[in-house]
């Protein structure tokens, strides 16, 4: 199926696409590429991918002893 592209970079998802995969207004999809070709794929409501879109970035990245050091200290004050 093909679908063209708007001076504004938006694309229609053919009715029989958002049909066959249950697409409503609003659901979220990823646009990835893989080898010189774009792949759309929906991002499944309630799944990680989705809740991690909406938290804020992070200003640096963390080592995987800081990661086990904050589980940690939260674990042993509740959360707190």
């Amino acid at each position: 199926m093909q679908t063209t592209l708007t001076s504004k970079g938006q694309v229609t998802v053919p009715a029989k696409i958002r049909e066959q995969l249950n697409l409503q207004t609003g659901d979220t999809l990823d646009f990835q590429i893989e080898g010189g070709a774009i792949k759309v794929v929906p991002v499944a409501k309630g799944s990680l991918e989705a809740f991690m879109s909406i938290l804020p970035k992070a200003t640096r990245s963390y080592t995987i002893e800081e990661m086990n050091e904050g589980i940690a200290q939260g674990a042993c004050h509740g959360g707190a």
